[in-house]
């Protein structure tokens, strides 16, 4: 089964709003509709579409599809994250000749079993919310992260009895974002009387980080240099979140001033980082002997330079 960008069959950003995929889905269903199209394709890409367009017409489907969407790249073989599990075996329900791929993700609209028997009625369990501290290093990783989290238990009649210890490895999808709400569904408190598991929730925090800024996708760290190093240029090793890179720093380099290094900053959604703003900051000794003052009154004088030419008009 693979995997279904909505988004790029739609032609529209992850941001769109309703109106725009609403838009996107109206242009395309014109161009491609069987009955008038003469496109190559032109039924498939209209499916394409109508699939595309109801997966994320609806406020529900679209968050739960946006979960999704981290772990699955378009047209490859498609594996959910830990804990999710295919509803496979529904079909596209409503008549309409969705994919397995639609199917997996929300089942038949009409919510049937194999058997034609409805669900049994039973209230969703209550969704749990908690704060994920990860580190900038732990954006980058592939490697799974062990959570811990509590749990509330109901009786049958729904009344709150205990809560309960749970824990779980999760992946820290890639381009994640400080603050941003993140979804897995079924891990929160078990459902009443049948109904399903709640969601549980993770709202992602960045630690702070000793040498490191965030912009965005973008870092910025700030260098220590002395005033000759500015002036003379020179070569430094900057740490990066993954080893280090060498700057040159030319001559003539400003206090302040900022150089960057491609590709060593945070991952996007797209599987591609961010920028490495390295900020050169000017440190002056902290004392001098005569010998050094002299040398310093020297280049005053040589130099004929005022810094703040301008500056008080």
């Amino acid at each position: 089964m693979d995997f279904k960008d909505y988004y790029k069959i739609l032609g529209v950003e992850p941001t769109a709003d309703d109106k725009e995929i609403k838009a996107a889905y109206r242009k395309l269903a014109r161009k491609y509709h069987p009955d008038v199209s003469k496109e190559k394709d032109a039924e498939a890409k209209f499916k394409d579409a109508s699939e595309a367009y109801e997966a994320l017409k609806s406020a529900d489907k679209r968050a739960e599809y946006d979960e999704l969407r981290k772990y699955g790249q378009h047209g490859q073989p498609f594996q959910g994250p830990p804990g999710w599990q295919s509803r496979g075996g529904f079909g596209g329900g409503g008549g309409e000749d969705f994919s397995d791929f639609f199917s997996s993700i929300f089942g038949s609209r009409g919510d049937a079993f194999g058997g034609g028997q409805r669900r049994p009625a039973g209230r969703k369990g209550q969704d749990v919310e908690m704060q994920l501290t990860v580190s900038l290093e732990e954006t980058l990783s592939t490697e799974s992260k062990q959570i811990s989290f509590q749990v509330p238990q109901y009786d049958g009649s729904g009344r709150h009895v205990s809560n309960t210890t749970k824990s779980l490895n999760v992946k820290i999808p890639a381009g994640v974002a400080d603050g941003e709400r993140i979804r897995l569904k079924a891990q929160g408190a078990p459902g009443i009387g049948g109904g399903a598991n709640g969601d549980l929730y993770l709202i992602i925090k960045f630690a702070p980080h000793p040498k490191f800024e965030v912009e965005g996708q973008d870092l910025v760290i700030t260098v220590p240099l002395a005033p000759w190093e500015l002036a003379l240029g020179t070569e430094v090793a900057v740490p990066t979140l993954t080893g280090k890179i060498n700057l040159k720093v030319p001559a003539g380099s400003q206090n302040g001033q900022r150089m960057r290094a491609k590709g060593h900053g945070l991952l996007n959604k797209s599987g591609e980082r961010g920028y490495l703003f390295i900020q050169l900051k000017v440190v002056m000794p902290k004392t001098a002997d005569d010998d050094t003052r002299a040398l310093w009154a020297k280049l005053a004088e040589r130099c004929d330079f005022n810094a703040r030419e301008g500056w008080s008009n």
